[in-house]
């Protein structure tokens, strides 16, 4: 009986190792990913966050604009956060519901960051992946526009942008993005010298494929573990660099509001004793950039390929 069971138990485990060594690199990544309690903590807050922004409007009994007169007398104590009518986080010092704004707060920070983390993503890539791939004096060329591009202070750039075209969310949006694809360049140009001397490459190479393919087909694609991972920490800088402009005045325009502005908002007013205006926003603005901190740090270690 004893004999059995060890038979069992060896052919058991020779099972799961076979399965193991048949696991391709994304399934081995995918298990990681989920070994790991703090990946999966910023996973489940990312859900709330954007099942919040999602579902949000659907149980919001208020609109963004619409002005509850019987709270205006008496902000302090009528304002405060109230199922009865429906005020679930309360109301701004314009009678304003502040769970709808922040939903939509949280919409628009949300857009912010992966719209502009998207066009970060996209021109980095290209841009990195040509130059590596390239070299030479083109990759030179390339490289030193960078740099020169880094010289110039980010956040100066975007305040101009926004003060000479308009304070528009497109805009915000787009600048945001564009501004922030220098380090991704730099980052995707790095993994890129390494791949391009890889036997798959030289193999297309010798057989005629164009660069412009190659890039496309081999390299592009080679580079997805590092894009994600560094996608997932870019995007709680765009809602920070979106906050701090919003924190300023220059983000979005009323009606429309964003967590910095909202937070900005009940900043300026908690010493009224209104101190439901900064806690709900600032939640969760806290809630949102930990939950990208966290899924970035987590993917980090699992697409690592010395783990592999």
């Amino acid at each position: 009986m004893l004999i059995e069971r060890e038979k069992i138990q060896s052919l058991s485990e020779a099972m799961a190792d076979e399965a193991e060594k048949g696991r391709s690199p994304w399934a081995d990544a995918r298990i990681r990913f989920f070994k790991n309690r703090q990946a999966v903590v910023g996973l489940c807050l990312l859900i709330f966050v954007m099942a919040f922004a999602a579902f949000g409007p659907w149980i919001a009994r208020w609109s963004i604009d619409e002005i509850d007169f019987m709270v205006m007398g008496d902000i302090v104590r009528e304002g405060a956060p109230s199922l009865a009518n429906g005020h679930y986080f309360g109301t701004d010092d314009l009678g304003r519901d502040l769970f709808a704004r922040t939903v939509l707060g949280t919409q628009i920070s949300l857009a912010v960051g992966l719209i502009g983390a998207s066009i970060a993503v996209i021109v980095g890539t290209i841009y990195g992946a040509a130059a590596g791939f390239l070299g030479g004096r083109v990759d030179n060329l390339m490289m030193r526009t960078v740099d020169i591009l880094l010289a110039i202070p980010y956040m100066f750039v975007l305040i101009l942008l926004l003060v000479m075209f308009g304070r528009s969310i497109v805009l915000l949006f787009v600048g945001i993005g564009l501004l922030s694809w220098l380090d991704m360049s730099r980052i995707v140009r790095g993994q890129t010298l390494s791949l391009k001397g890889r036997e798959y490459v030289e193999a297309a190479r010798a057989t005629g494929v164009a660069s412009g393919t190659i890039i496309r087909r081999h390299i592009v694609p080679n580079l997805l573990g590092v894009v994600i991972v560094y996608a997932t920490l870019l995007v709680p800088g765009m809602i920070l660099s979106e906050s701090f402009i919003s924190f300023l005045g220059l983000g979005v325009q009323e009606p429309l509001t964003s967590l910095g502005a909202l937070i900005s908002q009940g900043a300026a007013t908690m010493n009224y004793g209104t101190l439901w205006q900064l806690i709900f926003p600032l939640f969760f603005f806290i809630v949102t950039l930990f939950s990208f901190f966290f899924l970035g740090d987590g993917l980090r270690d699992a697409l690592d390929p010395k783990d592999r």
